[in-house]
């Protein structure tokens, strides 16, 4: 990993945190605040802790991330554990160009992204 990347990596971070109806989810920052991947809603955080690990380790894989085109035609993706189980999903772009550059950062930052926890335990 290249010094880049390394401080991408530093500055960009998971959180994880309550819901109203009191699940637990968590997003994926990249180093501005932005929220560039939201996961699912998990019962525990157990399993939202696995959810992540799961992000961890897909996201530099290729084949895990599902290209897809919204019904305003704004693109967007889904990125998938190998098995095909969903693990999050990003906002809408306005072009393809943005969504691309999404992935690229999930893909490089998410390995090393820092965690806060933001859950009332």
């Amino acid at each position: 990993m290249n010094t880049k990347d390394w401080v991408a990596a530093l500055v960009s971070r998971f959180e994880l945190g309550n819901t109203p109806d009191g699940r637990i989810h968590f997003s994926l920052k990249a180093g501005n605040g932005e929220i560039i991947l939201t996961g699912e809603t998990y019962d525990s955080k157990q399993n939202a802790l696995e959810a992540i690990a799961a992000v961890r380790a897909s996201a530099p894989l290729e084949q895990c991330y599902e290209r897809k085109i919204a019904a305003n035609s704004q693109p967007h993706f889904r990125l998938k554990a190998a098995n095909g189980q969903a693990l999050g999903q990003s906002a809408l772009f306005p072009d393809f160009g943005a969504m691309e550059n999404a992935i690229a950062s999930v893909a490089r930052d998410a390995a090393h992204a820092a965690f806060t926890d933001l859950t009332e335990d």
